[in-house]
C-alpha cells in the first residue's frame, strides 16, 4: 500500500511536466528581450556593431558613462522627455481614476433615467480601438487651439472606458448596498457614505485602475505624436522614436544614438518596474477578495 502510494507520488510531478516546461518558455521567451537591453545599454558603438555577442556584456562595461551621455546629450533634452511623461502619467492616470471610480460607482449603485442606454454605450466605447480616436480628437483639439500644449495629450488620457466598466463590475458585487443603507439611516450624506464606506471597499480595484491608467498614459505614443510639434514636450517614447529616426537616417554627427537610444529605453522602464512593485500588495489583495467572494 505504501509502495503504491509512493509510486503514485513519484508519478504526479510527470503529469505536469509538458506545462512546466511551456512555462519555462515563455519566462525565458519574456525575459530575453529585457535582458537584451540590460546588457546593450552597457555598451558604445564599437560595442553594439563589433561583432560581439549581442546577450552578452563586451569587454568594456561603462553604464555610468552611457548614463551621463544620455541625461546631457542635446542639453540634457532626455530628463526632460522624462518630466513629461512622469506628469503625463501622473495627470492622467489621477484623474482617469477619479472619473472611472465616480462612473463606475454611479452605475453600480444609483439607479435613473438613461442608466441602461449610457451604460450600453459604454460597452461600445470598449470595442473601439484608441489609435481610431486620435485623427478626429486632434481636429476638435486643433479648432479649440489645445494642440502643441500638454493638455493635448492630459484630457484624452481623463476618459477611460475600461476604469469605469471595471469600477462598476468592482462596486457592484464588493460594496453591499445593506452597508450604504446603514450608512444613510445612522445620517450620512452620499458624500460621507462614499469617501467613508464604499471608497475603503473599493480600494484594491481603485488602485488597478490607477496602475493600468499611468502605465497606458506612460506608454502612449501615437496620440502624443499626432498631437505634438515641440520635441521640448514630447514623452519618452516620442522623444526616443525622434532619436531613432535621427540614427536611422546617419544624422547624429560624432555621437552614437543606439546606446542612447537603448539606455534611455532601460531608464523609461525603470518607473513602471517601481510603480509596480509598490502597488503590486493592493493589487494582489483586491485579486484574493475577489476569489473569496
Amino acid at each position: 500500500m505504501t509502495g503504491s502510494s509512493s509510486a503514485g507520488a513519484r508519478r504526479r510531478p510527470q503529469r505536469h511536466l509538458p506545462l512546466q516546461i511551456f512555462l519555462g518558455f515563455l519566462v525565458v521567451y519574456f525575459l530575453v528581450p529585457f535582458w537584451w537591453v540590460i546588457v546593450n545599454s552597457s555598451k558604445d558603438a564599437p560595442g553594439l556593431f563589433g561583432g560581439s555577442n549581442t546577450l552578452w556584456f563586451a569587454d568594456q562595461v561603462d553604464y555610468f558613462g552611457n548614463i551621463q551621455r544620455l541625461f546631457t546629450y542635446d542639453g540634457g533634452i532626455y530628463g526632460r522627455w522624462i518630466l513629461n511623461s512622469t506628469l503625463y502619467a501622473f495627470a492622467g492616470g489621477i484623474g482617469a481614476t477619479i472619473l472611472a471610480v465616480m462612473a463606475g460607482y454611479g452605475f453600480a449603485k444609483y439607479r435613473f433615467a438613461g442608466r441602461r442606454f449610457s451604460f450600453s454605450i459604454l460597452l461600445g466605447a470598449l470595442m473601439v480601438p484608441a489609435t481610431a480616436l486620435v485623427i478626429p480628437t486632434f481636429m476638435m483639439f486643433s479648432g479649440l487651439g489645445l494642440t502643441n500644449t500638454i493638455w493635448a495629450v492630459i484630457l484624452p488620457s481623463l476618459l477611460n472606458p475600461f476604469g469605469v466598466y471595471l469600477m462598476h463590475v468592482y462596486a457592484r458585487d464588493a460594496v453591499p448596498d445593506e452597508i450604504l443603507d446603514a450608512a444613510r439611516v445612522d445620517g450620512a450624506g452620499e458624500l460621507r457614505t462614499f469617501l467613508q464606506v464604499a471608497f475603503p471597499l473599493m480600494r484594491p480595484a481603485v488602485v488597478t485602475v490607477l496602475l493600468l491608467s499611468a502605465v497606458a498614459s506612460w506608454n502612449n505614443y501615437f496620440l502624443p505624436l499626432a498631437m505634438l510639434s515641440d520635441n521640448r514636450l514630447f514623452p519618452v517614447t516620442v522623444g526616443l522614436g525622434l532619436w531613432q529616426g535621427i540614427a536611422s537616417a546617419n544624422n547624429s554627427g560624432t555621437t552614437s544614438l543606439w546606446s542612447l537610444i537603448i539606455l534611455g529605453a532601460l531608464v523609461s522602464v525603470i518607473p513602471l518596474v517601481i510603480a509596480f512593485f509598490t502597488l503590486q500588495r493592493h493589487w494582489r489583495g483586491g485579486l484574493s477578495v475577489g476569489g473569496l467572494r
